[in-house]
């Protein structure tokens, strides 16, 4: 552990960061999955509102840092293409 203040400040402050981020990553994966569920029930209507969802999500994520460009670029492009298939 750091003997400097300002080290010990920031020690902290980035556990609480990673935890947020732990955290939002958790949701993202939720709200990517949900879309899938939609998808494998046929529930079209279902499906496109956890669709909107995960793409907020994913572009929010990507804002913030968590994920990387690909990333979100290639969960897009299968959820889509789930959602388009119904």
């Amino acid at each position: 552990m750091a003997n400097i203040k300002q080290q010990i400040k920031r020690v902290k402050t980035n556990e609480k960061a990673r935890q947020a981020n732990v955290a939002f990553k958790s949701s993202l994966k939720t709200s990517v999955k949900a879309v899938m569920v939609a998808v494998e029930a046929k529930d079209k209507e279902k499906a496109q509102a956890a669709l909107n969802l995960a793409y907020k999500k994913l572009d929010k994520a990507l804002a913030k840092g968590i994920v990387k460009k690909n990333y979100v670029a290639r969960n897009k492009s299968e959820l889509a293409y789930l959602v388009n298939s119904l």
